[in-house]
C-alpha cells in the first residue's frame, strides 16, 4: 500500500501535544477537599470513572484515522496493454512408425518423435540458454501418419501446448490402416487453420495482429498417403502467403562401392522443393545438437515485435479511515455528552 499525499502524516504531530495539553490541564485541575478519605477509599472507583477518558482516547484514534485518510492510501496493480505484431506459427509433426527409431538428444537415445516434442518445447517456452521462446506468437500443432489432425488450435496460451504434446503417440507398424506419412494433408489443414486466424485477427483491428504466417515441417519420411500432394499444399500456402520450412529428421545414407546409389529415409528433395516455393528453408536434423540449431536459426529468421504500455490502476482507501474516523469522532461525542460527561 502506498500513499498518495504522505506529507499529511505531519499533521500526526498534534496528537503527542493534545495529550501533552490534556495532562496539564488535570494537574492544573484544583480537587476537592474532604475532612476525612477513609471512606472515598473504601468505596472504590466507579465504572465510569474507570472510562472517563474514553472519549479522549477515541477522539485521538479518531483524529489517527482522518489524518491517514488525509494521507490517502492507495493499492496499485500494474497493467500492461501489449500491441502485438506476432507471428502465427503451425508445427506439423510426422508421428508415423519410423519416427519411433532412435534418436540421439542430449546424450540420451530417445525415438524421434520423443526428441521433436522435447525441442519443440524448448523452441516455444525457452531452455534458458539458446532458445527463448516464443511468447509473442500464436502457436498450433498439426500431426500426421496416415491422416492429419489438429492437436491444438493456434493460440498464446503456451502453457497448455506441451500438455497437448503429449497426445502425440507414435503410429505402431502394426496398425497400417494408421500407418503412413501424409504430408500433403498435414501442411493443407495448417495452412487452413493459418489462413483462418488471419482472417479473424484482420477483422479485429485492435486485437493482435498476425505479421506473418509459418508452417514448421517436421518428418523423416517420403510422402504416401492423404488426399493432397506436397506441391499442391506449398501452392496453397504460397497462395495465402505462408512460409513452409522443413526439417527432415535422420540421416542420409552415404552411397558405398556396393551400393547402387544414396538411400535416405528423408526426402530431401520435395522438403526442399516445398521450402523454396514458399520462402521457406529446409534443413536436415541427423541429431538433437542440430534440430536445436535449426530451431535457433528460426528463432533469428521470424522475430516478433511487441509494443508495451505499462501504467498504474490505483485503487482508493482513503474513504475506510475517513468513515471509521467519523464513527469513533461520534461516539466520543454521544460519550462525552451523556453518560461520561463531567459536570462543570
Amino acid at each position: 500500500m502506498s500513499f498518495a499525499s504522505p506529507w499529511a502524516f505531519w499533521v500526526l504531530l498534534i496528537l503527542p501535544l493534545l495529550v501533552a495539553g490534556r495532562l496539564r490541564r488535570s494537574a492544573a485541575e484544583p480537587a476537592l477537599a474532604f475532612a476525612d478519605l477513609s471512606e472515598v477509599r473504601r468505596s472504590g472507583r466507579s465504572l465510569r470513572q474507570h472510562l472517563v477518558q474514553l472519549p479522549f482516547l477515541l477522539t485521538l484514534a479518531a483524529l489517527a484515522l482522518l489524518i491517514i485518510g488525509l494521507a490517502r492510501p492507495q493499492q496499485g496493480i500494474e497493467k500492461i496493454e501489449q500491441i502485438n505484431h506476432g507471428i502465427a506459427i503451425e508445427i506439423v509433426m510426422d508421428r508415423s512408425s519410423s519416427m519411433g527409431e532412435a534418436f540421439v538428444y542430449q546424450g540420451r537415445t530417445m525415438t524421434r518423435l520423443a526428441a521433436v516434442k522435447q525441442t519443440f518445447h524448448d523452441f516455444v517456452l525457452g531452455n534458458g540458454k539458446d532458445l527463448r521462446g516464443r511468447p509473442s506468437d500464436l502457436i498450433g500443432m498439426v500431426a500426421f501418419a496416415r491422416f492429419a489432425e489438429t492437436i491444438c488450435p493456434l493460440t498464446l496460451a503456451h502453457g497448455a501446448l506441451a500438455d497437448f504434446s503429449k497426445q502425440i503417440e507414435l503410429v505402431s507398424r502394426a496398425e497400417r490402416h494408421e500407418d503412413g506419412t501424409a504430408i500433403g494433408d498435414g501442411l493443407a489443414l495448417a495452412a487452413a487453420r493459418l489462413q483462418a486466424a488471419d482472417d479473424r485477427r484482420k477483422n479485429d483491428a485492435a486485437g493482435y495482429q498476425i505479421k506473418s504466417k509459418v508452417i514448421i515441417l517436421l518428418t523423416d519420411g517420403v510422402h504416401n498417403s492423404g488426399q493432397h500432394s506436397p506441391s499442391q499444399a506449398a501452392a496453397l500456402a504460397r497462395e495465402w502467403g505462408i512460409k513452409i520450412y522443413t526439417i527432415g529428421i535422420g540421416e542420409v545414407e552415404q552411397p558405398s562401392f556396393f551400393s547402387l546409389g544414396a538411400r535416405a529415409s528423408v526426402d530431401s528433395k520435395t522438403l526442399t522443393a516445398l521450402a523454396e516455393e514458399t520462402g521457406g528453408r529446409f534443413w536436415l536434423a541427423s541429431d538433437g545438437a542440430a534440430l536445436q540449431e535449426i530451431y535457433q536459426s528460426i528463432d533469428e529468421l521470424e522475430k516478433s515485435k511487441i509494443e508495451s504500455v505499462r501504467y498504474m490502476d490505483y485503487q482508493e482507501y482513503f474513504h475506510i479511515f475517513v468513515l471509521a474516523g467519523l464513527g469513533l469522532l461520534g461516539l466520543a461525542l454521544i460519550l462525552q455528552w451523556t453518560i461520561l460527561g463531567v459536570a462543570p
